[in-house]
């Protein structure tokens, strides 16, 4: 009498995902999921690369160069080493510009963050109806070209027809007939101020809102139970739950003020006198408005590394964080 004994089929290998199907599907080749981000943001990476990369090489080799007008005009490379840095590191000018950008970057971050975080907090305590109209205001000031709000800035300070004077005289003041804003380069950083900080409000106070937003209302009623004050639980509720979202947005309004140039250009390019330039500023009129393009090129490769420099401690920081809360 024979005993027919069904065998099991083998075992799949270690490390076959589920159906025993090995990198392949049944249509073809399947790449492994840890591949498929990396695949995914790989277009958009090359295409920065191709874009930003060419102008940042080509921007450093210029710096490397004479380049002025004769250059290009014959078309020529004439290569001088480190001249180019080391004119810009001996001149004065240098060293005002730098001084006078991290002032006016710190001012503004601390304005916009300030002002950003207050407006964030109102916008979650409006009601639907109020807080539609603030937020609409917000998106318009935030999406207005920069161009556009620095030509309503200019004819705001304008000395013969514009409405500072106007209401500086409304209100009793003398010495504003024809008053001239920008006089000085202190007054004109101020306009500077008022307009960057003004269009870049929104951002912070929107996104403040919408991570307001994710905090549960129970917490809040938790704290006025114990008694805390506003101001409490501001401190020990929503700055620590929102610390994440203070950190980034500290980091991307110190680089987009740092390298801030159509506000200070457009208003009033930079003088008098040059004395409300700035970084991005100088490097504009040092290579396009004195065809010393090498010159140009050498103060913007300082910029970035300047810049680089102050942001390695930021990302110090934000990896301690994030260290922070994978060990919570």
């Amino acid at each position: 009498m024979t005993v027919d004994i069904e065998q099991a089929p083998p075992a799949p290998p270690r490390g076959t995902p589920p159906g025993g199907r090995v990198g392949r599907a049944a249509g073809g080749w399947r790449p492994s999921a840890r591949w498929v981000p990396y695949l995914l943001i790989a277009p958009a990476v090359l295409a920065m690369l191709a874009v930003l990369g060419y102008a940042l090489v080509r921007n450093l080799l210029i710096s490397f160069q004479a380049f002025g007008r004769r250059q290009l005009i014959s078309r020529t490379t004439e290569w001088t080493g480190l001249d180019n840095y080391r004119a810009v590191l001996e001149n004065d000018r240098f060293w005002d510009s730098l001084v006078r950008t991290v002032l006016f970057m710190a001012c503004n971050v601390v304005l916009i963050l300030l002002i950003g975080t207050l407006i964030g907090l109102l916008l979650n305590q409006l009601g639907r109806r109020m807080r539609l109209v603030l937020s609409i205001s917000l998106v318009a000031a935030w999406a207005m070209p920069p161009v556009a709000s620095t030509t309503v800035f200019r004819w705001l300070f304008d000395t013969q027809f514009g409405v500072a004077n106007w209401a500086m005289r409304g209100l009793g003041f003398d010495g504003y007939e024809e008053h001239n804003w920008f006089a000085s380069g202190t007054s004109t950083l101020v306009i500077v101020t008022v307009l960057v900080v003004w269009a870049s409000v929104p951002f912070v106070a929107l996104n403040l809102y919408a991570g307001l937003t994710t905090i549960g209302g129970e917490i809040y009623e938790a704290a006025r139970m114990d008694g805390a004050s506003g101001w409490r639980v501001f401190w020990s509720i929503v700055a620590p739950i929102m610390r994440p979202f203070f950190l980034i947005t500290t980091f991307l309004e110190i680089i987009w003020v740092f390298k801030a140039f159509v506000q200070i250009y457009t208003l009033n390019g930079g003088g008098p006198d040059r004395e409300s330039e700035t970084l991005p500023v100088m490097a504009y009129i040092e290579g396009m408005g004195q065809n010393q393009y090498g010159t140009g090129a050498a103060i913007s490769v300082l910029t970035l590394l300047i810049l680089l420099v102050a942001m390695s401690f930021y990302f110090r920081l934000i990896l301690r964080q994030e260290r922070e809360n994978e060990t919570a």
